[in-house]
């Protein structure tokens, strides 16, 4: 029986309905995959593991990279040689000279509790003229 109509409905019609909704819910649509970039694959070392972090991206490391230098942020206890051979392993690359920054702890104050940022290590790394790392050119 309606609430706003005279006119009542007969079972059949609601029977049909629900079959009608089940069958809606069943289908299945396409999913989306977003394309993947054909990127170069890298050899996994263990020294890339040990002693590379990650690439320092930032505007000045953005430029850096015109002039063929690359800025990773590394370890505490990685020297000069750990980090080429780790370069030169990871990314398949020539590396002609590597600087370390040594970034200092600073105090910060937070009310009346004073804190500590850590500091860390970063390193330059200068690359044969013809070579790249790929995965800073879309930063």
């Amino acid at each position: 029986m309606g609430l706003f109509s005279k006119k009542k409905k007969s079972a059949s019609d609601e029977n049909s309905k629900t079959i009608d909704k089940k069958e809606e819910k069943k289908k299945t649509f396409p999913i989306k995959t977003a394309k993947k970039k054909n990127i170069t694959p890298i050899g996994l070392s263990e020294t890339a593991c040990r002693f590379l972090i990650e690439p320092w991206i930032t505007e000045k490391s953005h430029d850096k990279m015109v002039e063929n230098k690359y800025i990773f942020k590394v370890t505490k206890d990685a020297n000069k040689k750990n980090i080429k051979k780790a370069i030169e392993e990871l990314y398949k690359v020539v590396v002609t000279r590597v600087n370390i920054i040594n970034v200092p702890s600073k105090s910060r104050k937070y009310g009346a509790k004073t804190g500590w940022k850590s500091g860390y290590k970063k390193a330059m790394v200068t690359l044969k003229e013809g070579d790249k790392i790929e995965l800073f050119e879309g930063v």
